[in-house]
């Protein structure tokens, strides 16, 4: 922002500091500036006209009203320094007063601060702002943040100042983000109270933009029905009777059905996609994607021209899945792509330094974790790590044993890694690595020898789910807790499975397909750590096993990785 030489600034300040050599005064209210007109013609086209062709000849004083001193005298810092010191009490005045003067550098020095510090308590307020002072980045930006945290903004005193109008729009978006449908009626309920004489009329439109259908049953009987602005507006009870009347529709069909073209039943997009990627179907390795989506329980094809392959790891960053490692029946991979989320495009990346199938793989603090796997001869002990931003691999410290087939998973700043099989045994034995240092580290062993199992970190502990124990597929499951250095026994599985892949989606565990000793599958069950249950979900649309799974979000066209509302089925 500084054009300026460090000590040309420097001097230049000093003089005007010490009112040598200026030429001009600028007056707000009873406060003088003495400046030097040139430096301000410098850095904004408003002081140009007024020093040239708005005041005559050998005018030196110059009053400039509806400005505070304070925000002039950050102006005039600006322009001698290039630096500004925005802050949350003096932002919205300064950006007024640099808008009105137009001072380019200072009104993005407060759009920036404006970006940078959005909160559930003033998005709102900023978003509106936007309307007053244009500036469509910050208006796209805090209008999405709304979205996104809707649930965190309409505890906020914030939402009683959006129009009828501009409550609407929100609620009648389908990518709205909330875990709870509720959350949107309180919003409602919250804003309607708020001033109740001026708003309660708009209660039976505002209330159809509710998926009242998504609300759990109690809630509605409990809650809404006995609201009395509800209870007293005979539209409002007829679209109540309506959502519980389609609840019980929806619960009599496997998968349940949706009324979309009725708003009070349509399931709003998911903040998260589960993405099921690539392994083995029937007697072939595919590139087949899938993507889970949670609000409707729907799997979803995703059409991608990605290579077939099988025992390969996955790792999501910045709007890209890449896939690293792997096996087509011929190759074991040393080779690494990724997949563009935004442009469904795939593009080549540096390859590792070793060729590894079976492989461990993670993401901690910006780097990817490459660890043992299978070359097509040896079993690997070997491990690498990848960072993104200079596209080069870098070899780490080896393991203490040699494993394929294990899983890994990152836990307070270290890469966990456990089981495996090191071409002779099915392990339990399990280690950490400590980037710091640079060096493994042997910790408790697992409970049971674990093959072709789900490592993963989930409510506050290492969970190892399934796996091969060298006998038969595993149901059981097991948690290790890093305070205690001990493991203990989980609820297990509803069915055996190897070679799966897992993740942590809403909250839960997630297990999506493998192999269960007889047969691959295409069975998805999770599990919920608060219940110590598992529950089944719906199945993909093929069996495969020696898949992958990650998690997509943040990414502006969720939209499609889920399946298109419009589509589903009416009853």
């Amino acid at each position: 922002m500084n054009h300026r030489g460090m000590s040309e600034t420097c001097v230049i300040n000093q003089l005007r500091l010490e009112g040598s050599l200026t030429d001009a005064v600028i007056r707000i209210q009873d406060v003088d500036f003495q400046i030097h007109k040139v430096i301000l013609c410098n850095c904004s086209p408003y002081f140009r006209a007024l020093f040239t062709n708005w005041s005559r000849p050998g005018k030196t004083v110059f009053e400039i009203l509806d400005l505070s001193s304070d925000v002039m005298q950050l102006i005039i810092q600006f322009a001698y320094t290039g630096n500004v010191s925005v802050t949350e009490d003096v932002v919205q005045d300064l950006l007024f007063a640099a808008d009105q003067l137009l001072v380019i550098g200072v009104i993005h020095a407060c759009w920036d601060f404006l970006e940078e510090h959005l909160s559930p308590e003033n998005c709102i307020g900023i978003w509106q702002f936007t309307n007053i002072c244009y500036y469509p980045r910050l208006q796209r930006k805090s209008y999405q943040y709304i979205i996104d945290n809707f649930e965190e903004v309409s505890c906020s005193t914030e939402v009683s100042l959006l129009s009828v109008e501009e409550i609407s729009g929100i609620f009648a978006r389908d990518n709205l983000i909330v875990r709870q449908e509720k959350s949107v009626y309180n919003a409602l309920h919250q804003w309607i109270t708020q001033a109740p004489e001026g708003r309660k009329e708009h209660l039976a439109w505002l209330f159809s933009k509710v998926r009242l259908a998504l609300i759990n049953e109690d809630f509605i009987n409990m809650t809404i029905k006995s609201n009395e602005l509800v209870n007293t507006n005979s539209e409002c009870l007829r679209m109540v009777n309506d959502a519980l009347q389609i609840q019980g529709l929806m619960r009599q069909h496997i998968p349940p059905l949706f009324a979309v073209r009725n708003t009070i039943a349509r399931p709003r997009l998911p903040p998260v996609v589960l993405l099921a990627i690539g392994g083995w179907w029937m007697r072939n390795v595919t590139n087949r994607i899938e993507a889970y989506d949670f609000r409707t329980d729907i799997w979803f094809n995703v059409e991608n021209d990605m290579e077939a392959r099988a025992y390969h790891g996955t790792i999501v960053y910045k709007g890209c899945f890449y896939c690293l490692g792997g096996f087509d029946r011929v190759e074991y991979f040393s080779s690494m792509c990724k997949f563009d989320l935004r442009t469904h495009t795939w593009h080549e990346v540096a390859p590792m330094y070793f060729r590894r199938s079976y492989v461990s793989t993670v993401l901690l603090d910006g780097f990817f974790y490459a660890v043992g796997g299978h070359d097509g001869l040896l079993r690997l002990n070997c491990a690498e790590r990848y960072r993104p931003e200079t596209n080069q691999w870098t070899i780490i410290a080896p393991m203490h044993e040699q494993r394929s087939d294990a899983s890994c998973t990152a836990f307070n700043n270290k890469v966990y890694i456990c089981g495996g099989f090191n071409g002779f045994d099915c392990l339990e034995t399990c280690e950490f690595y400590e980037p710091e240092t640079n060096q493994w580290t042997m910790f408790t062993s697992m409970m049971s020898q674990r093959s072709g199992f789900g490592l993963i970190t989930y409510a506050g502990e290492i969970y190892a789910v399934g796996g091969f124990d060298g006998t038969a597929r595993l149901r059981s499951a097991e948690a290790y807790n890093p305070e205690t250095n001990s493991w203990s026994p989980v609820t297990p599985m509803l069915m055996p499975r190897s070679n799966f892949g897992i993740e942590i989606y809403e909250d839960r565990l997630f297990v999506v397909g493998g192999f269960n000793g007889n047969s691959t599958m295409c069975k998805v069950e999770c599990y919920d750590a608060d219940t110590r249950e598992w529950f089944e979900v719906c199945d993909m649309g093929i069996v495969r096993s020696a898949l992958s799974c990650c998690l997509v979000s943040g990414i502006p066209n969720m939209a499609e990785y889920t399946i298109p509302r419009d589509d589903l089925l009416l009853f």
